[in-house]
């Protein structure tokens, strides 16, 4: 006699992904918002107020600061719809939302590429007379930067609308769970690639190339060039934090995309596991919209000096304006 009772094992893997998305994505992305946007905030405001003369670098840390900031607005939307176990109804919104999150995902790494040659060039010319330390070169860089980006995720935005039409524009679903006309484990394995490994590849360089020239530079000098350690701590810091928050979604991301693919086989359960692993990766990867504020204190520039200052005057004035005359 055969039950008709489903086992706990069909239960459970039925119902993990929705657990995870209620229990886990829904706190983990108000954490986020909730740390992140203040920080980001924090920079911008600064880098606006408080820094009378930019630097190469401080275009590409502003820029990197204006996309976790968009990215962040994002996330209370998001936290609010999985804590309540609803899909966003909007297509434009499902669109755009996803739209800002990728570009920020891959305008993320390559800024910070651009900041570890930023350095490496400070080292090799501290007079800043190399051309791509000149601030008018870091804005061309960062607009094409920018377009790069969008590039890559043009071809998604094809795919969501694809996805949203077959689902009669009722279900916004991530990327992983996209289906349409376009060839979605290609492009994402083509994503990987360009977006994160090709980046990924630039900062282990010149992470390498700082290191070699401080050697060199201690054996020239015969003593240590303390002044020119923190460059080196911060390119290998980026690298660090990319390859270890990052590798996990993008595997898992591709695993989870070719799992639905009918040549693969799985069972449903064992898809489902997939998907819940990816989904634990997901808040992981958008974690260096958190820590990307550390970076910008990091820096040589003196910003934070000088944003300490103007916090001090601000409060100074404040007091003064509270006190009775």
């Amino acid at each position: 006699m055969v039950s008709l009772i489903p086992t706990p094992t069909v239960l459970n893997c039925t119902g993990i992904v929705d657990v995870l998305k209620r229990y886990y994505l829904s706190p983990s992305y108000g954490i986020q918002f909730s740390i992140g946007f203040p920080g980001n905030l924090l920079v911008i405001l600064g880098y606006i107020f408080c820094l009378p003369k930019w630097q190469s670098c401080n275009i590409y840390l502003f820029s990197l600061a204006v996309s976790d900031l968009f990215f962040l607005c994002t996330l209370p939307r998001l936290s609010y719809l999985y804590a309540n176990d609803q899909s966003e109804t909007s297509a434009y919104a499902c669109v755009i939302n996803r739209y800002i999150l990728h570009v920020n995902l891959y305008s993320s790494i390559l800024f910070m590429v651009w900041l570890s040659m930023d350095r490496f060039l400070l080292i090799r010319h501290p007079a800043q007379n190399h051309w791509l330390l000149r601030p008018r070169t870091a804005l061309m860089v960062t607009g094409l930067s920018w377009l790069a980006v969008n590039v890559e995720v043009a071809p998604m935005i094809s795919l969501m609308i694809h996805d949203l039409q077959g689902r009669n524009w009722s279900r916004c679903m991530d990327f992983a769970s996209l289906k349409g006309d376009v060839d979605a484990l290609g492009y994402s394995l083509a994503l990987t690639f360009t977006g994160y490994l090709l980046p990924l590849l630039g900062l282990c360089v010149f992470s390498y190339k700082i290191a070699h020239l401080l050697r060199n530079q201690e054996r020239a000098m015969q003593r240590r060039t303390q002044s020119f350690k923190r460059p080196l701590r911060v390119v290998l810091w980026a690298a660090v934090m990319f390859l270890v928050i990052y590798t996990p979604y993008h595997v898992l991301r591709n695993v989870r995309i070719a799992s639905q693919q009918a040549w693969a086989g799985f069972q449903p359960c064992t898809r489902k596991y997939i998907e819940a692993m990816y989904i634990v990766t997901r808040p992981m990867a958008f974690l260096h919209s958190v820590i990307n504020p550390v970076f910008y204190f990091l820096m040589g520039d003196k910003f934070r000096e000088l944003l300490l200052t103007k916090m001090r005057t601000l409060v100074r004035k404040r007091k003064q304006q509270r006190e009775p005359a």
